[in-house]
């Protein structure tokens, strides 16, 4: 039933449904990426100070020197409207227009759009029973439909049901849960392919990187991730 209650400031009404969860208010204050801002060339961590356009891909900040990913992006910051998109997408298998239109504007802005095949991060079975459905698929279902690349729903597999990230939790400590968790079933399929990796949040990468290492190691030429927000 509409107007819904923004899910973001929980007063303002949700004007139109293209803007969900959220309202317009909310989507303003909420920090998205253009492109141009100064960040590392691999990981995506915001960098101080500025740097010309043509000197950007030197940008790294050092921290990401031993993930397995190529490169990483984010639509914005884990805030506003973007926190209260990934939020609701646990509990509601949709994707706004809006946030849909985010998605693709990032995913053609380079490095990522160099990516040929589109490989959501796999839930394990047990937790997917759990919830009914999984948000990177979700994710990726959308981002398909815009970008027109193929969408790659069963070569990557999460084999380990490991203890879910609590907050608090280190980078070490995220890496060894997720260490190993991650197969490729069909190699064929993602051999050779720069694959795009997606997900709701970017945290310490260590998911992503574990799904990178696996990739990789079939044959992937490089992996790209491309994340709602990065918290």
């Amino acid at each position: 039933m509409y107007p819904l209650k923004c899910a973001a400031c929980g007063e303002a009404s949700v004007e139109r449904r293209a803007d969900a969860p959220a309202c317009a208010a909310c989507w303003a204050r909420t920090s998205i990426s253009t492109g141009e801002e100064t960040c590392c060339w691999k990981c995506g961590a915001t960098a101080l100070g500025e740097v010309p356009p043509e000197k950007r891909r030197d940008v790294y900040c050092r921290r990401c020197a031993g993930e397995a990913f190529t490169a990483a992006r984010a639509v914005g910051a884990y805030e506003g409207a973007l926190r209260a998109a990934v939020l609701t997408l646990k509990c509601e298998p949709h994707i706004s227009a809006r946030l849909a239109g985010l998605l693709h504007a990032a995913q053609r802005r380079p490095p990522l759009d160099a990516a040929t095949r589109i490989v959501p991060v796999p839930l394990h079975p047990e937790r997917e029973r759990e919830r009914g459905f999984n948000q990177a698929a979700v994710i990726g279902h959308a981002l398909a439909r815009q970008s027109r690349l193929p969408l790659d729903l069963s070569s990557l597999v999460r084999t380990i049901h490991t203890e879910r990230h609590r907050a608090g939790m280190d980078a070490r400590a995220r890496h060894e849960t997720v260490e190993e968790a991650f197969v490729v079933r069909r190699p064929p399929l993602v051999e050779n392919e720069l694959i795009l990796l997606v997900d709701d949040v970017f945290t310490t990468g260590a998911t992503a990187s574990a799904c990178a290492l696996a990739l990789k190691s079939a044959g992937a030429r490089a992996v790209f991730v491309l994340t709602i927000a990065r918290a």
